[in-house]
């Protein structure tokens, strides 16, 4: 064990953060409140992130210099997205303490890493073939089985570089825009709905798991999310597999695992995100200590926050879309007593581009959700 992996690094602390967006911006927002400076690095100025940092620099990922530079101004470096090129991790890691690990992003930011490591950890997913060529594909659709899902095997997200095939499908047709770039055909799961787990872990080993969501998107874009879940049995299991996977990786920091839930009650992942999630937002208002100051917490090796849920609640995101006719109602939403309004900073709303979020809160989820629902369409006038 290196001494670096069992240093802390206290309050007054210089925290660099890779990446200039919103989950950026709501870490520095933790970080600052408990006294820590924030530098960011990405290749944009005026970033959600860098509007509230001590420092902001824009340049290339795959500038070294720049990147050197930037991590000897810092103590500990972490991340708000994982799709940073290897070799940028590498620069850094030679200057200051990187959490989490670069292996772990390097696992994390391509399909078919990921699917393997989980894999041989012997943890549950749908079944997968790497295909490289039409042919490939062709071959592995029969041992699939459709209807299944073919995605980029890296730098995908929010439903990007993916399609589902049907029986009938031309298959050559499908393939061509994943020529030349390598891809992941996975098995169409059926699933009762979507849920997440967000655990950290500390350079101790310690584990803390927040309240399980349910999660609905639209167009492959996260559009809803309700804590807590309420099945405890359900809850157990997916604490339970969200650890593991945390283990296996050593991670140090903080972890998405999304998961579907099958009519009969197991658990497969989907997918992993080594940094806080749009499924935890919520945690920002709802819970004790938020995902993003327990991100900050386990870089900088203090002992992890209590993760209580204190009310049921909602998160539903905000999209370029509200835009579309002139500004949203922002008043409306606000006549909801019970809703908090984030906005990210960012100056040009685009259709699905995530321009903020609405939380809720109520008696019981369901009342959270029926809530953050009905704010957003005020938002347009179409409550």
């Amino acid at each position: 064990m290196s001494a670096d992996s069992q240093r802390v690094f206290p309050p007054g602390a210089t925290i660099g953060v890779m990446g200039g967006g919103q989950l950026g911006r709501m870490f520095a927002i933790a970080a600052r409140r408990m006294g820590y400076r924030v530098h960011t690095f990405s290749p944009d100025e005026d970033t959600p992130t860098g509007q509230l940092a001590d420092r902001e620099v824009a340049a290339s990922y795959e500038d070294e210099a720049a990147v050197r530079e930037f991590a000897r101004g810092v103590d500990v470096l972490t991340f708000e997205f994982e799709n940073i090129p290897v070799q940028c991790i590498a620069w850094a890691a030679d200057h200051c303490v990187t959490r989490p690990a670069g292996r772990v992003l390097h696992i994390c930011q391509h399909r078919l890493r990921e699917k393997e490591f989980l894999d041989q950890a012997g943890l549950p997913l749908a079944p997968f073939i790497h295909v490289s060529t039409a042919g490939e594909l062709a071959a592995a659709v029969p041992e699939i089985g459709l209807p299944a899902v073919l995605k980029t095997a890296s730098f995908g997200y929010d439903g990007k570089g993916q399609r589902k095939l049907q029986p009938g499908d031309n298959l050559v047709a499908a393939w061509a825009p994943f020529a030349g770039k390598g891809a992941v055909l996975e098995g169409f799961v059926p699933f009762e709905c979507e849920l997440s787990v967000l655990v950290a872990r500390g350079i101790d080993g310690a584990l803390r798991t927040f309240p399980i969501t349910r999660n609905a998107h639209a167009n492959h874009i996260l559009d809803v999310t309700v804590a807590p879940f309420g099945d405890e049995q359900i809850e157990a299991a997916a604490r339970e597999l969200a650890c593991a996977v945390a283990e296996a990786l050593d991670l140090v920091g903080l972890l998405a695992v999304e998961m579907f839930l099958r009519p009969d009650g197991s658990l497969l992942i989907n997918e992993l995100a080594p940094r806080p999630h749009n499924s935890g937002h919520w945690s920002f208002d709802a819970a004790v200590t938020s995902q993003f100051e327990q991100q900050l917490r386990a870089v900088c090796g203090l002992p992890l926050g209590a993760t209580d849920l204190l009310r049921p609640a909602a998160m539903a995101n905000l999209l370029g879309d509200l835009w579309t006719n002139g500004e949203p109602n922002w008043a409306a939403a606000a006549a909801f007593p019970e809703v908090k309004i984030h906005l990210y900073g960012k100056a040009e709303p685009r259709p699905g581009r995530k321009m903020g979020h609405l939380v809720a809160f109520g008696d019981t989820p369901d009342e959270a959700e029926t809530r953050v629902r009905a704010a957003r369409a005020a938002l347009t006038g179409l409550a």
